[in-house]
């Protein structure tokens, strides 16, 4: 393997493992919050004995979202010293404000988890406030920094170096809005669906409860809701694609030639020889359609840039599938659920309606996953784009023992996590198998 691949493949491991904490680090304090909410306005006990146990989850989520975040700071400079210097004072700005938004969460996540017995239900209740914002804060500011990468900005070019350089206009670029939008969103939604999921299961092994039965309703109506206002944030994000990434748009949808009215093509590979499109299913025009809202515009295919200069559709369009398939399928087994519950269906009680919950619970972080590939891929072969190219960017040092190192670490942290909170898990239910077993809300299960 060379230097830059070693680099590539542990900043990938990096960041799809630090993608699903983040999605639970964000997910997590916002249903916080919605069901201290709830408590507060109904008076209903039920809705605060939900949320605290989902204290112990959101605190060993939050301390391994913290150590992974601070790891991919580190490989940052050690990874990629070249564009760091290069990109620093213009996206530094952004993760000054992620650190800023960080500790607010911090904060506030202490005084509701040890202020149990010393803070009012009001009180309580304001404290998820910040907590929610302050992750979903964190996120928004640190994806600004990313959406430099897809569209810098903000700075001249002198000599290969940056000049003039402006902080707010690199901080505000123009891929923020669409990226911090839709990423966000994509972790509340992986966040819920995955809950919805854990609540399934309980009810699939017979545990009717009726705090199973409520987290799985607020949960699964909470992805919902999210899942759809995904789809407006989706065809934001796709136009920005098809106007200012117009090689992605082509390997996003592996689009070999230059064509007006192109098809959305479901699936397929394309053949490097020939240059066509194999075993895909294609839709006339819609792929027009929905990038310029005109079924007759054209559309450019990989053959009209430069080559070596545009992403490998072999690769994108896979993964974008897969994304796009996560969202259909979490939608459908909802919608399934729903239907059957306001038709007057036993819901809670039948394994036709739980086992689909179940089956689409981890889409929506397989989906999330996919998203971040997609980014990232499509913008390839530039870490800046139109700027700096990835190989340029790149430490000359061996990255080899780092690879091995860091991954070792990842893995390494995810076991302890999940060993930690099937523990917890484990623990609570042979404390409170009495209480469950009369059906009392009165205890806690995380």
């Amino acid at each position: 393997m060379s230097n830059l691949l070693y680099a590539r493949v542990l900043m990938g491991v990096s960041l799809e493992f630090h993608i699903i904490y983040v999605a639970f680090g964000i997910g997590l304090p916002f249903l916080l919050m919605i069901t201290e909410g709830f408590a507060l306005v109904t008076g209903e006990e039920r809705y605060h004995v939900l949320a605290r146990s989902w204290t112990r989850p959101v605190v060993l989520l939050f301390a391994i979202g913290a150590v992974s975040g601070t790891v991919l700071s580190f490989e940052l400079g050690l990874l990629w010293p070249v564009f760091m210097g290069f990109s620093g004072p213009m996206i530094g700005l952004a993760f000054w404000m992620e650190g800023f938004a960080f500790f607010i969460e911090a904060i506030f996540a202490a005084l509701y988890v040890y202020g149990r017995n010393k803070l009012s239900r009001r009180a309580l209740f304001l404290c998820t406030i910040p907590m929610a914002l302050g992750a979903a804060a964190s996120a928004v500011f640190v994806i600004s920094a990313n959406g430099w990468m897809n569209s810098p900005s903000g700075f001249n070019l002198a000599k290969g170096g940056p000049v003039n350089i402006r902080p707010w206009l690199a901080f505000t670029n123009s891929a923020w809005p669409h990226e911090a939008m839709h990423a966000t969103l994509a972790a509340y939604t992986a966040c819920f669906f995955t809950v919805s999921g854990v609540y399934a299961l309980r009810l699939i092994r017979k545990n009717y409860t009726p705090q199973n039965r409520l987290g799985l309703s607020l949960s699964l109506a909470l992805g919902c809701i999210l899942a759809l206002l995904m789809l407006f944030t989706g065809d934001y994000a796709a136009r920005w694609v098809a106007y200012n990434q117009k090689t992605k748009l082509a390997a996003l949808e592996a689009v070999p030639h230059t064509i007006a009215g192109a098809p959305l093509t479901i699936g397929g590979w394309l053949d490097k020889k020939t240059y066509t499109v194999r075993y895909g299913i294609p839709i006339p025009k819609l792929l027009s359609l929905l990038s310029y809202g005109n079924p007759n515009a054209t559309v450019l295919g990989l053959d009209a840039f430069k080559p070596g200069l545009t992403p490998n559709a072999n690769l994108v369009h896979p993964v974008f599938d897969l994304m796009v398939a996560g969202f259909f399928i979490m939608f459908l087994a909802a919608l399934w659920f729903w239907i059957a519950r306001w038709r007057g269906k036993e819901v809670f009680f039948r394994r036709l309606y739980l086992v689909p919950v179940l089956i689409a619970s981890p889409f929506g972080i397989l989906s999330q996953g996919a998203g971040w590939a997609v980014t990232e891929f499509g913008r390839q072969p530039w870490i800046a784009s139109r700027v700096m190219l990835v190989a340029k960017g790149v430490t000359p040092a061996p990255a080899g023992w780092m690879l091995a190192a860091f991954a070792f670490v990842y893995f390494a942290l995810t076991a302890g996590l999940i060993r930690l909170l099937f523990a917890s898990g484990a623990k609570k239910a042979g404390i409170k198998s009495g209480l469950r077993n009369q059906g009392d809300f009165h205890g806690e299960s995380t």
